[in-house]
């Protein structure tokens, strides 16, 4: 498999990419692609708390949910992307030094699919998922799901590649190699906890179906203007739209996890303007998947609700759910399709990023965030921790955790999301951001109840 360079350690490239624009302001920062939202590559995520296992204790049950690594654009984004390009191209009467590259560039990406950066990504996310809990995986294979779209079925594949590498070289037997891969169908009307979304009509919609839309075109309408100006400015002739600026700061992360290296294009524009696109990125997510759009957190009750099965061996939690209709009961209600106990210590699903956002808004994970103001800037910290780049980058990875302590009468529950421990919220957590497994159950009122999915009809 093709070896690409981590972006994170490109300074010395991307300085030699920017050129001039060190002196005029714009970035040569690798740590951009930080501010790329839900389209940055992983990255540790900062954590006030250590996301190490905390002394004395041991991990019973890890669980982890996973977005499939780097893609190329989707196809309706190629087309717009395509459209830039070509106008551009065409209307274009001259190019500013800076951004004279773009006269000969060629949009050569591909759609929908994994990058070679994007397959690294995960290989390496499989290798440390066993690093982590070598402790179970040296025993224990992860029963691995999957939602169906090729490009998660692919990063499935790359993180079992990555696990079952790490196994062998820490000296594990691993004759079960390649390990059985159980797929959920994306099919319109299929039930998948992994791919929820659809099967919530007045989400999909109704009402309220439009209300991202409208709070990152309020945002954008805050900082664009000027950059639109500059950068027709530089392109005379182009006359780009405030969307097509979008479009373009896009061709920013897409080419650099196609090539590996942060792309030229990610130098037309300052540090700060990365970090309000990061912020349009995450006032979309927020308003869309969660709390911020009244059904976002509904569509991720199914998965959290399995969740709960697998951390209590109690399989109730998905057989009595009948008002999770995005659960596969066929699946879920059999041990073969989905297991439970003792020997089922360990557990891998992926998904798209949306379906993520909408996951960890039925769990409460980011509770304490109050609604994203949509005409000021918040910083992830700011924020309670939350941005598009910080929760679901590419090969963005939640870790959901039990462990039994010195001294604890219980299991803990705790949850790390991108090497970042998330406080549990509403159980009492401990300075470790730890939860009690009981009093974590008693918590989530909100999946245990139907989260509100009667609405979705």
């Amino acid at each position: 498999m093709q070896s690409i360079v981590v972006l994170g350690a490109l300074a010395a490239v991307a300085s030699a990419q920017c050129g001039d624009s060190v002196q005029l302001g714009y970035t040569c920062d690798p740590e951009v692609s930080h501010y790329w939202g839900e389209y940055s590559p992983f990255f540790s995520v900062p954590s006030l708390i250590p996301p190490e296992v905390p002394w004395g204790c041991d991990i019973t049950f890890a669980s982890v949910l996973s977005r499939h690594g780097a893609r190329f654009p989707t196809s309706g984004d190629t087309k717009d992307l395509v459209g830039l390009i070509d106008q551009i191209h065409k209307q274009t009467t001259s190019y500013s030094p800076q951004y004279a590259f773009i006269k000969n560039y060629n949009y050569t990406l591909g759609a929908n699919l994994l990058t070679p950066f994007g397959q690294v990504e995960m290989v390496q996310s499989g290798q440390a998922f066993f690093e982590r809990y070598e402790s179970l995986a040296r025993k224990y294979t992860p029963f691995f799901r999957s939602s169906s779209d090729e490009r998660v079925i692919e990063s499935a594949q790359n993180f079992s590649l990555g696990f079952h590498e790490a196994r062998t070289q820490a000296g594990a037997s691993d004759s079960s190699y390649p390990y059985p891969l159980q797929i959920l169908s994306e099919d319109p009307g299929t039930n998948n906890t992994l791919f929820a979304q659809q099967i919530c009509p007045v989400y999909a919609n109704g009402p309220d179906s439009n209300i991202n839309n409208a709070a990152e075109d309020t945002w954008a309408n805050v900082w664009i203007g000027p950059v639109q100006t500059r950068v027709n400015d530089n392109l005379k002739g182009a006359n780009l739209s405030s969307s097509q600026i979008i479009e373009l700061m896009e061709l920013c992360p897409y080419n650099s996890v196609n090539q590996g290296v942060i792309s030229q294009f990610c130098g037309l524009f300052t540090d700060l303007e990365w970090k309000y696109f990061d912020y349009y990125r995450t006032v979309d997510k927020w308003y869309e998947d969660m709390q911020g759009n009244p059904l976002g957190p509904t569509t991720g009750v199914a998965w959290a609700a399995e969740l709960i099965a697998r951390m209590t061996d109690n399989r109730t939690y998905v057989t009595d759910a009948q008002s999770y209709t995005s659960i596969n009961h066929t699946l879920d209600d059999s041990q073969a399709t989905f297991p439970l106990g003792p020997g089922y210590p360990l557990y891998a699903d992926f998904t798209h990023d949306d379906n993520i956002f909408s996951i960890y808004g039925a769990l409460g994970l980011y509770n304490a965030t109050k609604n994203l103001s949509n005409t000021t800037y918040e910083s992830a910290e700011q924020a309670g921790g939350f941005s598009s780049s910080w929760v679901v980058p590419f090969g963005g990875r939640g870790y959901f955790e039990k462990m039994s302590c010195v001294g604890e009468p219980e299991e803990l529950v705790r949850v790390v999301i991108n090497n970042r421990v998330v406080p549990l919220q509403n159980c009492g957590a401990d300075l470790l951001g730890r939860c009690q497994l009981s009093k974590f159950v008693a918590s989530q009122t909100f999946v245990t109840d139907g989260g509100l999915w009667n609405q979705c009809y």
